[in-house]
């Protein structure tokens, strides 16, 4: 079996959405004839632990780990933190004074360059150098963010006559949140150098989306190719699931600042205190971690005892809330160019076969998926007139009893997903 050597940050019992998308192309990888090799952090600093998503990991897979130091200990004493996971995306759980968030934020952006694991890629680089001659591979592919592991590829590629793919879960300096780093003039000036090698030196380029596909292709003034998130089916239950006997409409995943939509809140208290019925049937359950501005936009419109929260629930749980759900909640966040991003979510919300409900541009990737496959609807961030009317126009399906499924798409599914990466792995191993 031809081997391919995958370096990535998040990998089990690591859980959160980093950890899906390369632990479901390794699942299936060996039916296409390639053998993953994994590389990752023995001691990762990961938002959550989801010991339930190791079942997915293929008997035939190689686990390397190796210890990484991260500077997270400085960090949590800086800002008073005592063994407190530390939360991804910008997401701020009080409403205590932001000074030393942003001195942090700032000494993230402008000193840890790529990212504050940096101080990885050389000893991976030594190690893996070894490694590799004693344990070849056909290839080599590194994921990120974090983009130091695109970092630990490029180290490599210079040092190794070995094929190498760099995958862009999500974007470098076209991230939603690039702008809040409060980067100097020569740290954005290094990140985007950084950004535009790793991207010019590698054998190919992959993107989740068309246009952040073009948003890189115009960086690298090279092709990027376009393999987009999915859903497993074996994740999901074939059988009759008993659905939820309210309203419910179901969130899962990080909500943070950008992605909290007052106008979202405000359409469900108007519905609340003007549509007979609807208060005693509203259920809205938040699986995830939310920022202190959800807790503050509910409390104002009056929601607390119709929104009930989880903080985390385990993946293998994830599949049947969303089959027992009867509406789906996708908001997009609200940023300078929302357009490419795509919640890896979205692909599991399809699978489920229950309705979406998005907020967000309308013009954009997530918004075609969803035209395109006839599962939901797509409203723009701020008009809560037209949240209004998707809501109880499928609140009034909810009374009538009308269940509407729809069919997942064939392929969003991860195994025919990996069987394109497994082609574009042969392509590129025959042109060494």
């Amino acid at each position: 079996m031809k081997k391919v050597l995958i370096i990535t940050y998040y990998w089990p019992p690591s859980g959160g959405a980093g950890v899906q998308r390369w632990l479901k192309f390794s699942k299936y990888l060996p039916l296409q004839g390639w053998q993953p090799v994994i590389y990752t952090p023995s001691n990762p600093e990961a938002p959550v632990d989801d010991p339930s998503l190791q079942k997915d990991i293929h008997p035939d897979t190689i686990v390397v780990k190796r210890p990484i130091w991260e500077p997270y200990s400085w960090y949590k004493r800086f800002l008073g933190l005592k063994g407190e996971r530390i939360n991804a995306g910008f997401i701020s759980e009080s409403n205590k004074p932001k000074t030393k968030e942003k001195i942090s934020v700032w000494i993230r952006g402008n000193f840890f360059i790529p990212d504050a694991r940096r101080f990885w890629i050389g000893p991976s680089a030594r190690f893996l150098r070894k490694y590799l001659h004693q344990h070849p591979v056909e290839l080599i592919v590194t994921t990120g963010p974090p983009h130091s592991m695109h970092l630990i590829g490029l180290a490599l590629k210079k040092q190794l006559d070995i094929p190498w793919v760099a995958d862009f879960r999500d974007p470098w300096s076209e991230i939603d949140f690039y702008e809040q780093l409060s980067l100097t003039k020569f740290a954005d000036r290094k990140h985007k150098k950084l950004e535009k090698k790793v991207l010019t030196a590698a054998d190919r380029v992959i993107a989740v989306g068309e246009i952040r596909a073009r948003d890189l292709e115009a960086i690298a003034e090279r092709p990027v190719d376009v393999i987009t998130n999915g859903y497993d089916e074996s994740d999901f239950f074939t059988g009759r699931v008993t659905p939820d006997s309210k309203f419910s409409i179901i969130h899962v995943g990080a909500l943070n600042r950008d992605r909290n939509h007052l106008a979202f809140w405000q359409a469900l208290e108007s519905l609340v205190d003007q549509e007979p019925g609807f208060a005693s049937d509203l259920e809205v359950r938040l699986i995830g971690k939310n920022d202190i501005s959800v807790d503050t936009h509910i409390a104002s419109c009056g929601l607390e005892k119709y929104v009930f929260k989880d903080a985390y629930v385990p993946h293998d749980q994830i599949p049947h809330v969303l089959q027992a759900a009867f509406l789906l909640y996708l908001p997009i966040n609200n940023t300078p160019k929302p357009n490419s991003i795509i919640p890896g979510k979205i692909f599991e919300y399809l699978a489920s076969g229950r309705p979406v409900l998005g907020t967000g541009p309308v013009a954009g990737d997530a918004a075609a998926i969803l035209r395109r496959t006839g599962s939901g609807t797509m409203i723009d961030f701020n008009d809560q007139e037209g949240i209004r009317k998707a809501l109880l126009t499928f609140y009034k399906q909810f009374r009538k009893g009308e269940r509407k499924s729809s069919a997942a798409p064939a392929s969003y599914s991860r195994e025919n997903l990996t069987r394109d990466l497994a082609t574009l792995f042969d392509t590129v191993k025959e042109k060494g």
